[in-house]
Formats: structure tokens, sequence, C-alpha cells
């Protein structure tokens, strides 16, 4: 239980670090090679921990307490004294253009971030399971489209759906768009058909109806088998006497199809005695075991001790690694990234009107959660992590809220409209606004969060 709030810590705290130093890394790059004298590169706020002096220009590079952003200071006469042999390098005297590159520099870095990631990821060769439709819930929309168990996705609405999370990647480009939805699909005879869902099907997406509970089907998965891999020594299952190999074909006299339902059943009856009907070398035995328990959040669950045989080969008629060329990567990488940024803008517009849940947003414990989730899935899904994150980071910085990248830009904005910088009282006014608007958001995100938890 530590380790692993440790571990999500851990992880939380270097998604973190990238995602800010990368952010900001823009900021302090661009106004370096424009000529604006950067005095501090922060990441993270409050009392310093690390600091280097920089030989060039006596930057101060730091690394604060609290990492939950960061900062890049630069020469302004609005903030400090200038020497008068250093002005024409102070922020503040840099034309409108000059300073709207700096400020737009930081979203943009993450946004080649994300892009370079997802290169990465999709030249170096992605597997995930075919899109085969595993179950259709009955006069669900799916169902009333025509879809049947054991179809293959092909095309949403025109694009390539080679694998589930390509499949989920369209649904979601097209979630937010008013026409109707065509999908091309391969029956289980090899026949091609195309089904139409009807218009707005996926208006209802929110934080607790994902995609696929909304259309009413379900990916299919093999089915994995009750057989018994390795057995714990001195745990419940040796102690009754189950071997590696043992196919469970019974509890209680319930007929068992699958390991997941051995593993739930086991885990609704802590330190109960079950009866099994056991094959063994095809014979058939009963055995008796007494399971034991261990805590999981707030309530006991059943346990034996015992792992699952993993069969060989088992999941090759059911993934597809899906590999891209260099120019193609770049094409893929850069859809996926105006796909869900389009969508988070979106979204956002939605929630502010009222037509799409607050469930969709994230606040610091999801994003934690997800940061340890995909860490221990490995390094490609740490990055897939990475990469949505730096999207979502780039999106926000850029709506024009006081305070933010994109307020900035809104200030910049009215200021070459006007022909004359916006008054240092607008400015003070609006950062206020911009600040309760930040605080605003993140107790709804928290408040969020927490109602995640107890659920």
């Amino acid at each position: 239980m530590i380790s692993s709030f440790l571990f999500t810590t851990a992880s939380f705290i270097v998604a973190l670090g990238i995602l800010i130093t990368v952010h900001e890394f823009g900021h302090f790059w661009v106004a370096r090679k424009l000529g604006v004298k950067v005095l501090r590169f922060s990441i993270g706020f409050g009392k310093p921990l690390l600091k280097y002096i920089g030989k060039t220009d006596g930057t101060e590079f730091v690394v604060a307490a609290i990492p939950l952003g960061g900062y890049v200071k630069m020469l302004d006469e609005r903030v400090d004294e200038v020497a008068a042999a250093e002005v024409h390098r102070a922020f503040n005297r840099q034309t409108v253009l000059v300073r709207s590159a700096i400020v737009v520099a930081g979203p943009l870095f993450n946004f080649i971030f994300a892009f370079f990631a997802y290169w990465a990821i999709f030249i170096s060769g992605e597997s995930g399971l075919r899109p085969l439709v595993g179950t259709v819930e009955p006069a669900s929309v799916a169902a009333e489209a025509g879809f049947k168990v054991d179809d293959e996705l092909l095309f949403v609405s025109g694009r390539a759906t080679p694998t589930w999370e390509k499949a989920l990647d369209a649904f979601l480009a097209e979630s937010l768009r008013d026409g109707a939805l065509r999908v091309l699909v391969k029956d289980a005879d090899g026949y091609e058909e195309v089904y139409q869902l009807p218009q707005g099907v996926l208006s209802e997406l929110s934080g607790e109806k994902d995609i696929f509970t909304l259309l009413g089907i379900s990916p299919k998965r093999p089915v994995l088998p009750a057989v018994i891999g390795e057995v714990l020594g001195g745990e419940a299952a040796d102690r009754a006497g189950l071997k590696a190999g043992d196919r469970v074909l019974s509890v209680d006299g319930k007929r068992l199809d699958s390991w997941g339902e051995w593993v739930a059943y086991i885990q609704k009856r802590p330190d109960q005695k079950l009866v099994l009907e056991v094959e063994r070398a095809g014979s058939v035995l009963d055995i008796s075991i007494v399971t034991s328990s261990r805590q999981q959040g707030d309530k006991e669950i059943g346990r034996i001790g015992a792992s699952v045989d993993m069969p060989e080969g088992l999941y090759d008629d059911y993934t597809r690694v899906v590999h891209y060329g260099p120019l193609e990567a770049a094409k893929e990488s850069a859809e996926k990234i105006v796909d869900l940024s389009w969508l988070m803008v979106k979204m956002m517009g939605r929630m502010l009107t009222g037509q799409a849940s607050v469930e969709n947003l994230s606040g610091p414990i999801s994003i934690a959660k997800a940061a340890g989730n995909s860490a221990s899935y490995g390094p490609i899904y740490f990055l897939k992590f990475l990469a949505i994150i730096s999207i979502s980071l780039a999106v926000l910085n850029l709506f024009p809220i006081p305070i933010l990248d994109g307020g900035h830009l809104f200030f910049f904005l009215i200021e070459a409209i006007k022909g004359s910088p916006v008054s240092e009282q607008v400015m003070l006014q609006g950062q206020k606004v911009g600040i309760v608007l930040l605080l605003s958001l993140m107790v709804i995100a928290f408040y969020v969060d927490i109602g995640r938890l107890l659920r």
C-alpha cells in the first residue's frame, strides 16, 4: 500500500517535472533567441532546493519545493529597475510580435513534445487489441444499427481502425460533431457492411459513461481458462492441496468458464470455506479450501495465493501490431494532436454551457493515479500519458484567461488593435479575475476527484 502510494507520487512528480520543464523551456529558449534577458528559470514554486547560476547571462536555474508549476522571470521595467545599458533587453520594451512569440512558445513546446512522443510510439510499432465486437447489449444503439458479435471494425467515418485504441480515437474525433456516424465492419463470414449510427449518439459522453457503454458494445477478449499456474507456499491454495496445472471446473456447484469468474468469486468471499471441483491429469477431484483475506481500500477481499496459467499464444488472434513509416507517423501524430485539442476545447465549452458533465474534468488526484498506472504498465504507456497531459497543458494555457498565456496573448491583441498597452490597472484586475477562475476550476476538479474516490 505504502510502496504503491510512493510509486504513484513519484510518477506524478516526474511527469509534472518533465512537462513543466518543456513548457517553461519554450518561454526561456525563445526569449533568449529574441534578445530578452532571462533572470530566472524555475521548476516549481517556493523555497529553492537546487540552484545553478548560468555563465552566459547569470540566469538562475532553480528547482523549487512545490512542484505544481514553474515560471520564467525576464528583465522587465514594470517589476524591477533596469540599467540603461540593458533596457533594450527588457521584455516590456519588445514589440507585440516578439512578446507574443515568447508567450506562445510555452504551449507550442508542449504541442511539439506531444508530437514527437506520438511519432516515436507510432514509428516503433504499437500493439493493440483487434477491434472485434465481444458483446452487443439488447436494444442498444449498436444493436439497432445492426452490430453483431465478432464484427470487426474497419473504418469509422473514413478513419482506419486497426485496433480498439484507433477505433476509440475515431469515435472521440467524431463525438463532438453533429453528423451521423458511418462504421464499416467485416462480419465473422468475411463480408463487409456499413452501419449507420444516428446523429448526436455520442452527445451524452461523460466521465461516467464511456463511448462503448453509450453504444452498447464491448471489445472481444480471449477467454482465460481457470487453470492454476503457480501456488504460493503456505497460502490457502497450498494448504488445500491445489497444484500447478489444476483446472477449476466449478465452485460450490457453480460452473466456472473463465479465470475472471474464479477470481471474482474468491474476492467476494474472504475467510470462507469453498468446495471445488478440479480436473487434474484427466481425473476430477473434490477439494475444500478456506480463503484468506486482505485489505483493499476500505474493504476486505478474499484470496488463495495462486496465479493463473497463461497459455502460450492466447492473445495471438486478438492482437495486432501497427507500424507506420516516418512520414505516415508524423501525419498520424499531427492528426492525434489536432483531434485531442479540438475535443478538449469543445468539451470545455460544453461543460461551461451545461451540455456536458463536469465529470469529464480530472484533478490532481486522478492525474496522479493515471501517472502511476501508466508508469506501472511500461515506458510506452507512460509516454502516451505524458503526451495527453502535455496537450491538455497547452490547450488550457491558451484559454484567454488572465494569468495564463492565453490571457497575455489576449491583452497583446487588444494592444495591437488600440495601438497602446493595456493599463496596469486593467491587467491587475484581469489577473484577479483569472486567479478566481483558476481556483474555482481547481475546486471543482478536486470535488470531482474526491467523488470518484468515494464511489
